[in-house]
């Protein structure tokens, strides 16, 4: 009865904003003063929020955009999603777009400047990570400049009606099993890519497509070309289902490579709805995807609106066994400008997710603080209360190319070891006469006749064919060499006086088309 009275009073006094906000900062600063008190620093985990365009101008403005930012940091949160495609537009200066003719405009910021140029260098700064969100992936509003043009591309229901309904309202769908629809959604990932020092992509619960749809004739014609058989009447039907998913998948691969490509430590976040509801309502097998490393994190978004059913599905296998090879988060809604939460609901929701060693993303940034029932200073030091330690997360550095290890042969057994090794050694005889190169003692044997050349006579000479025979002495380093005094008596040569000077001889001549020395090249063969 008194524990009854007791929080019955506890309860009462909570009412009042001015206690709960006295509670809070107390609390807050009991938590940061004595870590005891407080959670156990985390090795890393996903603290992340969406920025959009919907609802807010954070994004498009300088000077909110750097506090947003300034306050993210200062909370310790590590990781931003801004979206970057929307609605069928390119919220960022896209060639591509202007290319295909479905984008009437240049999305700039108030200032005129580039919202995700500005943004990258504001996050950067702060040690956080940006994940550029392609947040329609292959959803598009019927009105939209892309649907009007590729008509072609769109997918629709068995009775041929193309739209649904969804969060953004009416829709139509890319059919994702076109590859012309793959090659373009693709090249807006690359394009971003080149263009932004990004440090990762995201898709969300529309990189899929509703379970209903996929009754085009393109589908149907490639379902019977592959199966011999007619897609079923029942959308749910498991074969069907699987078929489709299937296709997703081996597109969701080819984007992995592309991704990985193009920068091999990027990540590849995803951010789907349960596994139940993804598969059998949007064929989006994203269990599959992590067993395969396809992606690289996967944020789950599990806006429950009650506890009991947020706890029992951030608890189901598939998450427990995701969160065992990649980061893994769950996604929080915070609120939205006509559907305000209480901070006391959030932190429930947060403290589940610790509980279960996940990371948490937040929808969306101003939800967080701006469209709230508390104050901007108490929700902020709520949140500071439930992150009052950094959780830093960095790119891991990429793997260096793998050196093939080289093939050393097989030494034969026999074989010489190096430091064995001797030389050659060349006979020496010391008979040998370094002057004469002959043996020693022979040029004094007087048995020994002299050396001869022997030159041979050319036949066109009057006598008949005789050699010549000029003898060689052998030289003696000791004794001087003998002169005949002809040869120091020998006067020069003068010419015959007799002999006449033609002034009339025409020297040689070269033919006119003689190349030139300097002109000519060298003979190759």
């Amino acid at each position: 009865m008194r524990w009854s009275i007791f929080n019955q009073s506890w309860r009462s006094l909570l009412k009042y904003r001015f206690l709960k906000l006295f509670l809070a900062t107390f609390f807050s600063i009991l938590l940061l003063s004595h870590p005891i008190f407080a959670f156990s620093p985390p090795n890393t985990e996903i603290r992340g929020v969406w920025l959009t365009t919907n609802d807010t101008e954070t994004l498009l403005d300088q000077p909110k955009l750097e506090e947003a930012i300034a306050q993210l940091s200062r909370l310790n949160f590590n990781t931003v999603y801004p979206v970057v495609w929307n609605s069928g537009y390119a919220l960022y200066p896209s060639t591509i777009t202007e290319r295909e003719g479905i984008q009437p405009f240049v999305h700039k910021g108030f200032q005129g400047q580039d919202p995700l140029t500005d943004l990258i260098s504001k996050a950067h700064a702060k040690d956080l990570l940006v994940l550029p969100w392609f947040e329609f992936g292959f959803m598009a509003p019927p009105s939209s400049e892309l649907a009007k043009k590729h008509p072609q591309w769109l997918t629709q229901k068995r009775d041929g009606t193309q739209t649904t309904i969804s969060a953004a309202g009416e829709v139509v769908w890319l059919n994702p099993f076109r590859p012309e629809v793959q090659k373009f959604i693709t090249s807006l990932v690359m394009e971003v890519m080149d263009l932004y020092d990004v440090d990762g992509i995201q898709f969300d619960d529309h990189l899929s497509l509703p379970s209903e749809l996929g009754y085009d004739q393109y589908t149907v014609n490639l379902y019977k070309k592959e199966t011999e058989k007619d897609p079923p009447a029942n959308h749910e039907d498991p074969a069907w289902l699987k078929w489709r998913a299937d296709k997703l998948t081996a597109y969701v691969s080819q984007l992995n490579q592309a991704i990985k490509a193009k920068k091999s430590n990027a990540i590849f976040s995803v951010s789907p709805n349960p596994y139940d509801t993804a598969y059998q309502g949007a064929l989006q097998d994203w269990f599959t995807w992590v067993k395969k490393d396809l992606v690289d994190e996967i944020v789950v978004q599990v806006y429950r609106p009650d506890l009991e059913t947020f706890i029992r599905q951030i608890e189901k296998p598939e998450i427990k066994e995701t969160r065992q090879k990649i980061p893994t988060g769950i996604g929080i809604l915070t609120g939205l400008r006509n559907r305000q939460i209480e901070m006391e609901f959030i932190q429930e929701k947060v403290l589940a997710a610790k509980r279960n060693n996940l990371g948490v993303s937040f929808f969306f940034y101003d939800s967080l603080w701006n469209y709230a029932p508390e104050s901007k200073v108490e929700r902020q030091e709520q949140f500071l209360a439930l992150f009052p330690y950094p959780a830093e997360r960095k790119l891991e550095t990429p793997a260096p190319p793998t050196i093939p290890t080289p093939v050393i042969p097989q030494i034969p057994e026999n074989t010489t070891r190096v430091d064995e090794f001797k030389p050659y050694q060349i006979p020496r005889n010391d008979s040998i006469d370094p002057y004469n190169q002959i043996p020693g003692g022979i040029q004094n044997n007087p048995s020994n006749p002299p050396q001869e050349i022997i030159i041979p006579v050319e036949n066109n000479l009057p006598n008949p064919p005789q050699q010549i025979i000029i003898p060689v002495e052998t030289a003696n380093p000791n004794q001087p060499v003998k002169t005949s005094p002809e040869i120091d008596n020998n006067p020069p040569y003068q010419p015959s006086e007799e002999i006449p000077f033609d002034e009339d001889f025409t020297p040689y001549q070269p033919p006119e088309n003689m190349p030139l020395v300097e002109e000519m090249k060298p003979y190759k063969p």
